[in-house]
């Protein structure tokens, strides 16, 4: 489905112009002629980006981008300012207001189409994210629910040292930690340990599997005294059955993949700025559908916010990338030169 576009625009030769450019490069447009129009038209259509004049009669391109932010239903839609004022205070007068872009006419019909690409490209990967982070803070609340139940059993002291549980045994309880620092191992045929998680206050571990007795894979031990609720399995399967919103949540966090799954999760959170700008940037490659080595044209400042650091630390990460010949940065133009080299980063 194509993406689709808003252009407000009083001068009738550059609204056709405008439009018939955006309808070749595969656009749905819809056009207003003024202001009030505009915004009536957002409003019903909700389009994907708002392509804008400034100067306009009844309502002007600044109070449009205010009146369109103050409705739940428009205040995320990309916004991009036409305008034949080129002075700085024009300019920040539309950022501070929250546009975008800002571009001044006469422009490049290239300008105007990377603009309205990278915009849409950055508001899909924020509304990813924005979606992920609901999913995640559903998940934690069901997970409270969940400790919360198993916290009202009583708790097990073990001292420094002793086990848990031992390979082999029979996999009758869950854990959850209320004091102390718990180890989950193996031990090699050297007599080696390779510990296999480390698990802290309110976190749980153990054997889920509820169908056919099964036996520890692993050892168990407390790294400090610990002090542990130990709930039988029958009495987590009960609560599970009663609560069938918790069960999924409780599945992926103790997965067969759960290691490689916080491994993960782990390298994203922690990663370096170097490797979170390279990412980015392939990220907005993908989203854009650009080859490998074509250009793309994105603001500093939005590759920052996709990545999550400081625009000065991005700046000095592409100009690190710059000299070791991985890119080519040209104003917002960025063209990859080492594709192999950027997914390698780390």
């Amino acid at each position: 489905m194509s993406k689709r576009v808003l252009l407000i625009e009083d001068d009738r030769t550059v609204r056709e112009n405008t439009e018939e450019l955006l309808l070749l490069s595969d656009y749905t447009v819809y056009t207003a002629k003024n202001g009030v129009e505009g915004v009536a038209r957002a409003k019903k259509e909700l389009p994907d980006i708002i392509v804008c004049d400034v100067m306009m009669p009844e309502m002007d391109g600044y109070t449009v981008l205010t009146t369109l932010a103050q409705g739940d239903s428009t205040l995320g839609i990309p916004f991009i300012f036409l305008s034949a004022k080129t002075d700085h205070k024009d300019v920040r007068k539309g950022m501070e207001l929250g546009a975008d872009d800002y571009l001044t006419k006469p422009f490049e019909e290239e300008d105007l189409i990377n603009a309205i690409e990278s915009r849409i490209a950055k508001t899909e990967i924020l509304k990813t994210k924005q979606q992920a982070q609901k999913s995640e803070i559903k998940q934690n609340l069901n997970i409270e629910h969940f400790k919360e139940r198993l916290s009202s059993y009583a708790t097990k002291n073990f001292d420094v040292g002793s086990y848990v549980y031992q390979f082999g045994e029979a996999a009758t309880n869950l854990y959850l930690i209320k004091k102390g620092v718990v180890k989950t191992f193996q031990i090699d045929d050297s007599g080696k340990e390779l510990i296999m998680g480390l698990h802290k206050v309110d976190s749980f571990f153990g054997n889920l599997i509820f169908k056919k007795p099964v036996q520890h894979k692993e050892y168990a031990a407390a790294l400090e005294d610990a002090e542990i609720h130990c709930i039988p399995k029958q009495e987590v399967q009960s609560f599970l059955e009663s609560n069938h919103h918790v069960l999924y949540d409780i599945i992926d966090l103790l997965d067969e993949n759960l290691e490689e799954t916080k491994n993960q999760l782990l390298d994203m959170a922690y990663s370096s700025v170097q490797r979170k700008t390279a990412q980015t940037i392939l990220l907005f490659t993908e989203r854009l559908k650009r080859n490998k080595l074509s250009q793309i044209r994105i603001s500093r400042s939005d590759l920052a916010a996709v990545a999550g650091i400081a625009s000065e630390s991005l700046i000095r990460t592409l100009s690190k990338f710059k000299k070791q010949g991985i890119l080519e940065i040209e104003g917002r133009n960025i063209k990859i030169i080492d594709f192999e080299a950027l997914e390698k980063i780390k």
